[in-house]
């Protein structure tokens, strides 16, 4: 029997968070491979690990100056490896990629002149030349036919040209993370009314919202992460 002084004391049972939310949508869906792009050090196979998850990850991260941490965390697991050095897009050729001084701000696309009034520190401080490929051409060198894919990416605003770049491979991916900015940060991303338009035609449904950037200089949510899923993967 429990007494009220052992109730009292008895620990709030912890409520999931979105990590928590986030493996169990890949488990229902049986998800057996993430293609982790925009990997940068790899703090989002590092998440997804401590959450539980032990499937397949293959991450891309095209800054140099990242890689080496990134090839560090993966080479700790069986389970991890890290692609070459690219950029994922639209074609296939080379890119000059912007770094900021937040390296996980960088992007193939120019910081907007307006985002400095809310992401100050990250100013583009240089650029790096670095291979570009469509998903649909490398796709292959990493899943199977019987794989399950989840596709996440954070490519800071190029999350459009990704999509585009997927799309002879689309029905092979039963489900996608994607960064959207709710205030625009780079010049030539896709406001994220647009994407969520996008991902319904495609048919996928939002199945999880995780909240990204929030900049204390304007007091607002400046990026959210929509998880989607085909609902024919059920």
């Amino acid at each position: 029997m429990t007494t009220d002084n052992e109730a009292e004391t008895k620990p709030a049972k912890k409520k999931p968070g979105h990590w928590d939310n986030l493996v169990t949508i890949f488990r229902h869906f049986g998800v057996t491979v993430v293609l982790d792009i925009g990997a940068h050090k790899g703090e989002y196979g590092g998440y997804l690990r401590r959450a539980g998850w032990d499937g397949r990850i293959v991450s891309f991260e095209p800054q140099s100056a990242v890689r080496p941490t990134l090839e560090t965390a993966a080479s700790a697991d069986g389970n991890w490896t890290v692609a070459p050095q690219m950029a994922i897009g639209d074609s296939d050729g080379e890119i000059s990629f912007n770094i900021s001084a937040e390296t996980d701000m960088s992007s193939a696309l120019p910081l907007a002149d307006s985002a400095m009034a809310f992401t100050p520190t990250s100013a583009m401080v240089g650029h790096e030349t670095v291979p570009v490929r469509r998903l649909a051409t490398v796709f292959d060198e990493h899943v199977t036919a019987a794989d399950t894919v989840f596709v996440k990416v954070d490519t800071q605003g190029f999350e459009s040209a990704v999509m585009d770049g997927a799309a002879p491979v689309m029905d092979r991916i039963a489900g996608w993370q994607l960064e959207m900015s709710i205030e625009k940060i780079y010049d030539g991303e896709a406001d994220w009314r647009v994407m969520l338009d996008r991902m319904d035609a495609l048919g996928y449904a939002a199945h999880l919202f995780i909240p990204g950037y929030f900049s204390r200089h304007i007091a607002r949510q400046l990026q959210i992460d929509g998880v989607f899923m085909r609902p024919a993967t059920v």
